[in-house]
């Protein structure tokens, strides 16, 4: 974990909630997520041979579901909105 970290200048909260600013492929290796509330600066990364913000695994969050009354009365225009937001999602390190 150590090794990881130092690629890092900030690391995430457990049980703090985050917003996905964006989902990186990496190349097909691993699913890399980048946070709203955290930003890190580019580092070059020899396994996909580029310099980007280190992503956070997607694996280390789980996604977030509100229940409310109003989520039942919920019309197609909130999937329409969902689809096209879907990397302003809402997730919780594990």
């Amino acid at each position: 974990m150590t090794e990881i970290r130092q690629d890092f200048e900030i690391w995430i909260t457990k049980d703090k909630e985050y917003t996905i600013r964006e989902i990186l492929d990496n190349n097909g290796i691993v699913t890399g997520l980048l946070l709203e509330e955290v930003h890190n600066f580019p580092k070059f990364f020899k396994l996909i041979n580029r310099f980007q913000e280190p992503a956070f695994a997607q694996w280390r969050f789980r996604k977030l579901n509100y229940a409310s009354p109003e989520a039942e009365a919920v019309s197609e225009d909130l999937e329409l909105v969902e689809h096209i937001e879907k990397e302003q999602q809402l997730v919780k390190v594990k």
